[in-house]
């Protein structure tokens, strides 16, 4: 399961039982403030009545008062009882004799706000609400009104599915914000994995920021996880790497300075010179490139940046290699797709056009061409070098970009320092690009070096 689920099903549960107990408690409560609003007009008109009613007639006559008035038995029910509750008089005819129980109670959490009215209780779907008659001080009697609690159902059922409505709307409100929660909170572990990722693929973005005190904590940490890694990582590689291609060099410079000791003739030992030098200034060429490389690697971002017009760093590309190209009988062609603006630095993306375009001279045979070709893409511009030499061997397609792998200059059988094409991708990945290399279909190699646009 995914974290950004297990947060969200945790909020949505969360927030689920403690919503329903609250309109469970606001559902119910409906019912209470409807009775206790009726109780209270019921208590107030049973009032009235009892003070209508106390100026009567002697004995139980003052009952008889309440006659006169007009009869609402669908609406409201009046009755009249001695002080032992016995119903004296009944506007809807229908419990005249009947002793009510006295006093009455049972309002409860029913009729009223959760305490008991004496004068109050709920009997057979009826809320009634009696006022004592009193003449001279004395309790001669009460008069008592009635009313169905059906005459309220409906209100109640309305204002119930209300607050039901009202409460979907709030809670699909809070589902979609606790979703959104989710994401936020989730989103910065994704780019720090997509970070991680990154840095696992030789890519070196800056680590993301995040407003959140732990992710930021844990970013840093990662990055400082990375540096101590490569670092240590950075020195054992290179001196293995070192060793490895200075190795050869220095085996054959040995060997030629011991062969000179012996007299020889002027013709060889000059030959054991050249290939002295020649071997001294491989060695030279190897750790000016592994300096070179090693300087990029240890920078995580772009330095003097500008914007550049991608056609005419092409242009001074190819400029650089066009001698050697003629030198070798073979032409550079340049096509540049429309005006295009980039944001970097004009040296190192020169260099890794020139590495390309030397890369693809060594591989060309004599009277080839090589195209160097600027296309804008979408966000992005893309510099693509083709030649038309043998291609890349299928084994070797997945290796090229890295240090030190090399493979022979067709005639010669020579290799390089191995170091060009990681040289480029480095360039790349500072300017949040990529670098590849396939093979053509009508045959040759095409290097693609793309950038995002300014």
């Amino acid at each position: 399961m995914k974290i950004r689920t297990a947060i969200f099903s945790v909020y949505v549960g969360a927030t689920l039982i403690g919503f329903a107990a609250v309109m469970a408690l606001v559902l119910r409560d409906v019912r209470l403030r409807y009775v206790e609003s009726m109780r209270r007009t019921l208590g107030d008109t049973a009032a009235l009545m009892a003070g209508f009613a106390a100026p009567g007639a002697p004995g139980n006559d003052w009952a008889k008062r309440l006659a006169a008035m007009p009869a609402q038995p669908n609406l409201l029910r009046v009755f009249a009882c001695d002080r032992t509750g016995r119903v004296l008089f009944d506007s809807a005819g229908r419990d005249v004799g009947r002793t009510y129980a006295w006093t009455m109670t049972g309002g409860g959490r029913v009729a009223s706000e959760n305490y008991t009215v004496t004068n109050v209780a709920e009997v057979g779907n009826e809320l009634r609400v009696a006022a004592p008659v009193r003449r001279e001080g004395a309790l001669v009697g009460w008069v008592g009104v009635g009313r169905p609690l059906a005459t309220v159902a409906e209100g109640i059922s309305h204002a119930r599915w209300q607050l039901v409505w009202s409460a979907g709307a709030i809670g699909l409100v809070m589902v979609v914000a606790g979703w959104w929660i989710a994401a936020r909170l989730t989103r910065s572990l994704e780019r720090l994995t997509a970070y991680v990722r990154n840095v696992r693929d030789g890519r070196g973005p800056a680590p993301p920021q995040s407003r959140a005190t732990e992710i930021a904590e844990l970013s840093r940490a990662f990055e400082e996880m990375r540096d101590a890694l490569e670092g240590r990582q950075h020195v054992e590689r290179y001196t293995q790497a070192l060793a490895h291609e200075v190795k050869a060099p220095l085996a054959a410079i040995r060997g030629a300075a011991e062969l000179l000791d012996e007299a020889m003739p002027v013709e060889q030992r000059q030959k054991f010179l050249g290939n002295i030098r020649s071997e001294s200034a491989r060695i030279h060429r190897i750790i000016d490139r592994l300096l070179e490389l090693s300087s990029l690697e240890a920078r995580k971002q772009l330095r003097q940046t500008e914007t550049l017009s991608a056609g005419r760093v092409a242009a001074e590309a190819v400029d650089v290699v066009r001698p050697a190209g003629a030198a070798r009988g073979i032409g550079l062609k340049l096509a540049a797709g429309g005006e295009t603006t980039i944001r970097g630095e004009a040296v190192l993306l020169r260099e890794a056009l020139v590495n390309l375009l030397q890369n693809a001279l060594e591989f060309s045979p004599a009277g080839g061409e090589v195209t160097l070709t600027v296309r804008p893409g979408p966000g992005r511009v893309e510099f693509v070098v083709e030649d038309r030499g043998p291609g890349v061997p299928d084994y070797a397609l997945a290796r090229v970009f890295e240090r030190f792998y090399s493979l022979p200059r067709p005639g010669s059988e020579k290799k390089s320092t191995g170091l060009g094409l990681a040289l480029v991708r480095e360039i790349a990945h500072l300017h949040g690009g990529e670098a590849t290399l396939t093979n053509r279909p009508d045959g040759g190699a095409c290097a693609t070096l793309w950038v995002p646009v300014s």
